[in-house]
């Protein structure tokens, strides 16, 4: 017989998350609970890696967009820090003027989730973010794995908003070729490239 335990919402918000002491932690709030993220070097790595190629495409096709690694954006659980997003520059601009560190997931155009294999937050990025950042408007949404070999998944707001369709999957030797959100092209091998 199995026990289920009904945590209910924590006591953190928002204003807890952003008070906490920058001592080289990093934190999402989900449901009222503070979860520290443990990336390792290589996520980081492909992460640094995927905001690069990224902001080269967006440069190239002169798209008028903001690039971070991480940053804090809103979803229906509380706040999530994709390893990678895209912001409309407008959006971003405004909230930089406002002073806001946290912005909506509605203003996202991609989310970039970097997989860390057997780590807590697999499941997250697999499962519990793909439902979330779909509620939250959020069109385009990665799932980037690179064990045993660089894989990404392409997920696309179905045309009945709410959710995500079937993902386009990219894996070994292949080139991401996507023109949303705006034209990207790239092969996997690129991630691993250290040059």
């Amino acid at each position: 017989m199995s026990v289920a335990y009904d945590y209910g919402y924590g006591p953190y918000t928002v204003e807890d998350l952003h008070g906490l002491p920058d001592a080289g932690r990093s934190f999402e709030l989900v449901d009222g609970w503070l979860i520290e993220l443990a990336p390792s070097t290589r996520h980081d790595f492909l992460a640094r890696r995927l905001s690069r190629i990224l902001e080269r495409a967006a440069d190239d096709a002169n798209a008028r967009v903001y690039i971070q690694a991480p940053m804090d954006i809103t979803t229906p659980a509380g706040a999530r820090k994709p390893d990678v997003a895209v912001i409309d520059a407008a959006a971003a601009s405004s909230a930089r003027r406002l002073g806001r560190s946290l912005y909506h997931g509605a203003d996202v155009l991609l989310a970039v989730e970097v997989v860390s294999r057997g780590s807590g937050s697999e499941r997250e990025d697999r499962a519990r973010k793909v439902t979330e950042y779909a509620l939250a408007g959020i069109p385009h949404y990665w799932i980037v794995d690179f064990d045993p070999e660089p894989r990404i998944q392409v997920l696309r707001v179905a045309t009945d908003q709410g959710r995500y369709g079937a993902p386009l999957v990219f894996s070994g030797d292949d080139t991401v070729k996507l023109e949303d959100p705006f034209p990207i092209s790239f092969s996997l091998s690129d991630l691993l490239d250290f040059s």
